[in-house]
């Protein structure tokens, strides 16, 4: 009777735990492994997108003298907002002057004796008219040639007065246009070279803001109607901009392409050379809504037919469970197949395994594109 009673004790026992551990078998889910992709058409991408980038100016230059001597005046400031023909730097013009002044002399001396030279060829024109053999044609070609010496003479003389006064001129360095000093390159009294950098000068009123777009999205660009610029030192303020030019050759290392924006100077606000901020589309063109290849575009792996109707997983991302959703499919093209309805954009879909999960089921996502 003990035997017995050693035996149906264990035996006791297994069947307690037994209905136990088969609901903690029948508990236990699978969680398959599944990938994902984002639907996104390229609409979608990009005007869901913003592109960092840095704002630079319209024109900016580096100021140089054409002559070269000691500075004398030098009244511009960094930060100075100067306008176009303001003066902003000048050599000492003494030598200048007394050049202009030699050379002004010469030409005065140079024309008293073409005026002679003039008197005296016409006045043997009208001798020889008078009486032929009273003047030789040596002396008639003699003073043609005076003449025409005295005129070169006073045509190059000309030519260096107009240089020397231009030399006089370039003792002024002006602003040539609107715009900010942002950098001095010399002190007041230093002797410069010519065309050595003295004032850069930036024009500000307009501002240009270079972003690069992936090779992806590059063709939709000319559909972007309002582009809108948020820079990091102005997180409150949206600038509205405009597409000036778009890159012809993509970036070898990230294959992007540049795109350069450009906007006015905001009211209220200062956007400097080198600020940094982000860009991204805010109104694209009505046409590209309408585009009748279709919606957004799926891999065709994301696909699955049942009862003659297509389908994908759309995965919730709180839960991680999978839903069936019902789409009806475009043409196919080299992105993967386009969806003209059952799905917006912005859907997490499974895009490989779309056989091996069911309704409702756990998923893990192995890799997200």
């Amino acid at each position: 009777m003990k035997i017995q009673r050693i035996y149906l004790v264990p035996l006791l026992i297994a069947a307690l735990l037994l209905p136990a551990c088969k609901e903690e078998v029948e508990k236990k889910e699978v969680i398959r492994p599944v990938r994902s992709v984002r639907v996104a058409g390229e609409l979608q991408m990009l005007a869901g997108r913003s592109f960092p980038g840095k704002a630079t100016a319209t024109q900016q230059t580096n100021l140089a003298f054409r002559v070269a001597g000691p500075l004398t005046e030098f009244p511009a400031q960094v930060g100075d907002e100067v306008k176009k023909g303001d003066v902003l730097a000048r050599i000492d013009p003494r030598d200048f002057q007394v050049e202009l002044r030699n050379v002004q002399g010469q030409l005065k001396r140079t024309q008293a004796s073409l005026e002679l030279a003039t008197s005296d060829y016409d006045r043997v024109k009208r001798v020889a008219a008078k009486d032929p053999g009273a003047i030789s044609q040596a002396m008639i070609d003699n003073k043609k040639g005076a003449l025409d010496s005295a005129k070169a003479q006073v045509q190059s003389l000309q030519a260096t007065v107009a240089t020397a006064r231009d030399n006089l001129n370039y003792t002024y360095l002006r602003a040539s246009y609107d715009g900010t000093v942002v950098e001095t390159f010399v002190e007041n009294f230093e002797d410069v070279q010519a065309k050595q950098s003295i004032i850069r000068l930036v024009d500000t009123r307009k501002m240009e803001f270079t972003i690069n777009i992936p090779e992806s999205l590059i063709s939709r660009v000319a559909d972007v109607e309002t582009v809108l610029v948020r820079f990091d030192v102005f997180p409150d303020h949206d600038i509205p901009a405009t597409i000036k030019e778009v890159g012809r050759e993509a970036s070898k290392t990230t294959r992007t392409y540049p795109v350069t924006l450009i906007m006015d100077q905001p009211e209220g606000l200062r956007i400097l050379p080198g600020m940094a901020g982000k860009a991204w589309a805010d109104k694209v063109s009505a046409e590209l809504t309408k585009d009748t290849t279709g919606g957004p575009t799926v891999p065709v792996a994301a696909t699955f037919t049942e009862n003659g109707k297509s389908y994908v997983w759309v995965i919730n991302e709180d839960s991680m469970t999978v839903t069936r959703q019902e789409v009806t499919l475009g043409r196919v093209t080299n992105d993967g197949v386009t969806t003209l309805g059952g799905l917006k954009g912005g859907e997490l879909i499974v895009s490989a395994g779309a056989h091996s999960v069911v309704e409702g089921q756990q998923v893990r996502i192995l890799e997200k594109q």
